[in-house]
């Protein structure tokens, strides 16, 4: 299971810090992301950390804003998100699934693919 904490309300330009909590997951080979789903939208994978590549995924509209990182030991993914914009409100998921695969790949990953899912958590950007 997982659960993901930390969203919330905020004005443009301010911040947020997600955390996630992947439970009864194996820190081997693995891939581990943050998705969000607008109203109406579908889900899109925005951050993404695979356990076989140095390089950090980050979709184009989110970088040099939100920065992914993980405690492999707590078994904890974390999304520090900057400089927040309206466009950025939505419901934030983490996702984790034991696969080797390319960063880049799990964040475009069908979600039904997917082992584990968070919760979700609210994100709400007002202008």
């Amino acid at each position: 299971a997982a659960a993901g904490v930390g969203g919330g309300s905020v004005q443009a330009g301010g911040s947020l810090r997600l955390s996630c909590e992947i439970s009864g997951f194996t820190f081997d080979d693995y891939a581990i992301g943050w998705f969000r789903q607008a109203p109406g939208k579908e889900r899109e994978g925005i951050s993404c950390i695979s356990s076989r590549e140095s390089v950090t995924y980050y979709e184009e509209s989110v970088k040099g804003r939100f920065t992914i990182s993980s405690d492999n030991a707590r078994k904890m993914v974390y999304l520090q998100m900057d400089n927040l914009k309206p466009e950025d409100s939505a419901v934030y998921y983490c996702g984790a699934e034991g696969v080797i695969i390319r960063a880049s790949a799990f964040c475009r990953r069908s979600t039904g693919l997917v082992d584990f899912w968070g919760e979700g958590t609210q994100v709400t950007v007002s202008s």
